[in-house]
């Protein structure tokens, strides 16, 4: 069962605030979320000192990750107000929201604009869960498109279609099952220009082949897609704009 620990811990002179959760994990793993809260993640078995020490060695990374997330809150968008002229980013553009009053119920987009017609025009719940809903729709149809696109190049090393999974993720662009065969994309991902979204399920794909981040799994990624330090280089920089 998993459980939660919060510890601290001093290192030249400044405080660093962890959450340390008990789990069946086989390394010592740190993740530092766009809140600038830090989580460490260890097996039982590991003593409180050795963690402590863990996040002493990383101090340098935590607290410039930390002074990141700080600069770039002002660049957080505010929570929607479904209103026409709100803007929602999908491959990298951004489409416009025009909403209008009507006795039926619709959204649609003609990739400039996203049309939203509903009844009552001060229902912000429904208007939400309409726009959701499309969003969610567009996920599943170009993370879709993107897998059927690069699984040619994995068929031949006996990997099978995996199953697509969609949905919320705080530090990760995706992640993979091999056993299961199952990636997971975030939501979030389509907001990013689309070769970005190649580069994720390129990585994710790269898995099923070389399950950890070995010199063999970067060399294999390379070899499939040159580019890919690039494209993750502009996934970082313009997610900014998108957290």
């Amino acid at each position: 069962m998993e459980r939660s620990l919060s510890r601290s811990v001093q290192t030249d002179g400044q405080e660093i605030r962890y959450c340390l959760e008990r789990k069946q994990v086989r390394n010592l793993n740190l993740r530092i979320r766009n809140d600038g809260s830090v989580f460490v993640s260890a097996n039982d078995d590991v003593p409180l000192a050795e963690i402590d020490g863990f996040v002493c060695k990383k101090a340098s990374y935590i607290l410039a990750a930390i002074s990141k997330f700080e600069a770039l809150s002002q660049y957080r968008t505010q929570p929607k107000q479904y209103v026409s002229g709100e803007t929602f980013t999908i491959q990298g553009r951004g489409l416009r929201l025009q909403v209008s009053q009507s006795q039926r119920n619709s959204i649609t987009s003609d990739g400039i604009y996203i049309f939203l017609k509903i009844k009552e025009l001060d229902d912000i719940d429904n208007k939400r869960k309409m726009v959701t809903r499309f969003l969610d729709r567009q996920c599943r149809t170009v993370f879709g498109e993107i897998i059927q696109a690069v699984y040619p190049m994995f068929r031949k090393y006996g990997v099978a279609m995996p199953t697509l999974r969609i949905r919320e993720m705080e530090t990760r662009w995706g992640s993979s099952l091999v056993k299961k065969g199952i990636i997971t994309l975030n939501k979030r991902l389509l907001e990013a220009p689309r070769n970005c979204i190649e580069y994720v399920v390129m990585h994710e794909f790269c898995h099923f082949i070389h399950p950890n981040h070995s010199k063999s799994f970067y060399g294999f990624l390379t070899m499939l897609m040159p580019d890919w330090r690039e494209r993750k280089a502009i996934l970082e920089k313009q997610a900014i704009y998108w957290l």
